[in-house]
């Protein structure tokens, strides 16, 4: 048994493709450019899992948008909130990416409306294993911040605290934390 022959032809890539009303043309999509405005979000349950599986998002999503000088700050910081919102509310949690050239937003919602208080560096001890949370996003953070927000029609309410990172700002970041 032979098998059946099969005739190819190969045509010059037109620049314009047209098709048939109601045929889809699958184009491969191009990259978003470093100055347009993008948005991710990950939503996950109240697990020990969730803070690292919000870690390599992150990572992930940063890298693939050239964003490496802002991933291992950012990284530490979302982990921080991620891990607080696990630890410390009994419900799920939200972790939000966001980009406007050249700032980076990532904000982190749990369902516990009650805000965090920043703790003097000083009145922990130092083999204190939780505690420095805020301070590290005092440090590394170019901005941030928090809300409370109620319940309402469309949900429970809890809180979102936020930072942001600028692009170029590294070096600024670094001395901070230093």
């Amino acid at each position: 048994m032979t098998p059946p022959t099969v005739q190819t032809r190969v045509a010059p890539t037109p620049s314009v493709t047209y098709a048939p009303q109601g045929v889809h043309v699958y184009r491969e999509p191009q990259p978003i450019p470093l100055t347009e405005s993008w948005f991710y979000e990950l939503q996950f349950p109240r697990d020990p899992r969730g803070p690292r599986i919000a870690r390599l998002t992150l990572r992930t999503v940063l890298t693939h948008h050239g964003l490496d000088e802002l991933t291992d700050r950012a990284e530490v910081l979302t982990s921080e909130l991620a891990t607080n919102a696990v630890c410390h509310t009994t419900g799920p949690a939200s972790v939000s990416l966001t980009w406007a050239h050249p700032t980076l937003r990532v904000s982190v919602w749990d369902a516990c409306p009650t805000l965090p208080a920043m703790l003097p560096d000083a009145a922990l001890p130092l083999d204190a294993v939780g505690g420095r949370g805020l301070f590290l996003l005092d440090r590394l953070a170019d901005r941030w911040g928090g809300c409370a927000i109620g319940d309402g029609p469309w949900g429970p309410g809890g809180k979102t605290l936020w930072f942001k990172l600028l692009l170029g700002n590294a070096e600024s970041a670094a001395a901070a934390a230093a």
